[in-house]
């Protein structure tokens, strides 16, 4: 009874897993928690339940993006790696790397482009931008650190290539240390512009 009953919540977990995913990619929704409830609302289930982690999510949305994007997602996605090495190339002088769903491959359409910069200031970036005359509006992004603690990070989003770029400002030696991933809670992966050309060259 008791392996029917897992078997059943491992099957609920991995629908309310598709329809969020689905929900994410369709709707544009980035909020990984609200996508799950939208998705158990949607289907009835009981939101007090076992709902799936993030990675879950994650991959699911790769799996979505496998069966229905085809060719077009690939296109996409190679356009999105293109404006991120050029915006890595404007902002060389912050050490930039890209992270999140344009690195994993999940990049949908509603998807922007995620760099972290290092910087004395995040004003030192602003004025940079400024000096190239690039329209920006900032932001503010709350990210948790390998000792657990929530830190704000100033940032700045652009357009560039078509496509919506978001720079993250960090401390210049906060390049030894990524901030934890909200995705499977370890340390985002980030890459540098070398890494971007190369997976350009191999897709």
């Amino acid at each position: 009874m008791g392996r029917k009953r897992s078997s059943e919540d491992e099957r609920a977990r991995q629908v309310l897993a598709q329809e969020a995913a689905r929900i994410i990619v369709n709707h544009g929704v980035r909020d990984y928690r609200l996508a799950k409830q939208k998705a158990a609302d949607r289907l009835g289930f009981n939101s007090r339940g076992s709902l799936p982690g993030n990675a879950e999510i994650e991959a699911a949305i790769a799996e979505h993006l496998l069966i229905f994007g085809g060719d077009s997602h690939n296109d996409h996605l190679r356009l999105m790696r293109v404006a991120a090495l050029s915006a890595m190339e404007l902002l060389a002088a912050f050490t930039p790397r890209l992270v999140g769903p344009v690195l994993a491959g999940t990049a949908d359409e509603n998807s922007a482009v995620n760099l972290h910069v290092f910087a004395d200031s995040a004003e030192l970036v602003a004025m940079e931008l400024s000096d190239m005359g690039v329209n920006y509006r900032p932001y503010e992004r709350r990210l948790k650190s390998r000792r657990g603690q929530v830190e704000n990070y100033a940032g700045f989003g652009f357009h560039h290539g078509n496509s919506s770029i978001e720079a993250t400002v960090f401390p210049v030696d906060g390049i030894r240390q990524a901030p934890m991933s909200p995705i499977d809670g370890r340390p985002m992966k980030r890459v540098d512009s070398d890494a971007v050309q190369l997976l350009l060259e191999h897709v």
